[in-house]
């Protein structure tokens, strides 16, 4: 019975060597291929069959560029930012004369702010000012010829351009104010008595041989003075041209904040003591005149008031 079970097999039984070739074909077809020359299966790991190839080309792509390629770009980057800068924030002047001594000397390098008059901040007492002429202020002064390389530095904002006629000096009163100075005494602002000592050029009178005023500042405009006052043409030396001397508001350009050069020089320019003393806002004191008006006014009132009074307590006693 055991031979004839076995016996009813039709086909023969495979040795052993037969079923490990047939494991070993039935691997391969399962595969795909998976167990091919190491060599193959580096070069099909991304598909492309090169793969060497492209790594290297990865590789050369990461690489940075040269300096000298990014050298334009870095460049007009900074000239843009330069002119932004000018436009819009800070600007440098150079001082070419002598009628700011010894605040700036000749030939110094200002920063002018130039932002905060974007916010509607308008020149006050005591700071230093760069401002356009007005008109007529430096007529028939010399205008220089720069050269192209002066033009390109003047206009990115690098050196002070050539062709606008600009002035630096001090606001002393601002629209409002009234401001005088009689020859040999001092500066008199809303009554008051301004000690210079501190920023005028030493043996300077505080009026030189210019005194003025009294006057008062039209609304929106300044007066300004140099604080070397025997060597500057300023507010004094123009009441004869349109604003009496003043400059509008919206001639200034920017405050001077800064000594930036030479080196040896840097320095704030911050406002003097002299115009932080109490009472100097003449929007706070009362004029003599006003007053007077203000109490004639109160005198011609108080019979009214009092006759106004009288008749209300009448009402209420009849009621």
């Amino acid at each position: 019975m055991a031979v004839g079970a076995r016996s009813g097999h039709d086909e023969p039984e495979e040795r052993p060597e037969q079923l490990a070739e047939s494991s070993v074909a039935m691997r391969d077809d399962s595969s795909g291929g998976r167990d091919a020359d190491p060599a193959d299966r580096s070069g099909d790991s991304d598909g492309t069959g090169d793969g060497g190839q492209d790594d290297e080309g990865a590789v050369a792509q990461r690489k940075p560029r040269s300096f000298w390629k990014e050298l334009p770009l870095l460049i007009g980057i900074a000239l843009v930012l330069a002119l932004l800068i000018k436009t819009f924030l800070v600007q440098a002047f150079s001082i070419p004369s002598d009628s700011m001594m010894n605040t700036l000397q000749r030939g110094d390098r200002v920063l002018v702010d130039k932002l905060t008059p974007w916010f509607g901040s308008e020149p006050e007492r005591g700071e230093v000012v760069v401002f356009h002429d007005p008109g007529g202020w430096l007529e028939g002064e010399p205008t220089p010829d720069p050269n192209v390389l002066q033009e390109f530095l003047s206009f990115i904002g690098l050196m002070p351009s050539a062709e606008e006629k600009d002035l630096i000096k001090r606001v002393i009163a601002v629209g409002g104010d009234t401001v005088s100075c009689k020859e040999g005494g001092k500066v008199i602002l809303n009554g008051k008595t301004l000690d210079e000592t501190s920023y005028i050029y030493p043996g300077s009178s505080p009026c030189g041989d210019k005194p003025f005023g009294p006057l008062t500042v039209p609304k929106g405009s300044i007066w300004v003075m140099g604080d070397n006052r025997q060597n500057s043409l300023d507010s004094r030396y123009h009441q004869n041209l349109a604003g009496g001397g003043t400059v509008p508001n919206d001639q200034v350009v920017g405050r001077a904040v800064f000594v930036a050069w030479p080196v040896t020089r840097w320095a704030t320019l911050p406002v003097p003591e002299t115009f932080d003393q109490p009472g100097l806002n003449k929007a706070l004191a009362v004029a003599p005149g006003a007053a007077g008006l203000a109490g004639v006014g109160l005198v011609g009132a108080l019979p009214l008031v009092l006759w106004r009074r009288k008749r209300l307590a009448t009402r209420h006693t009849a009621e």
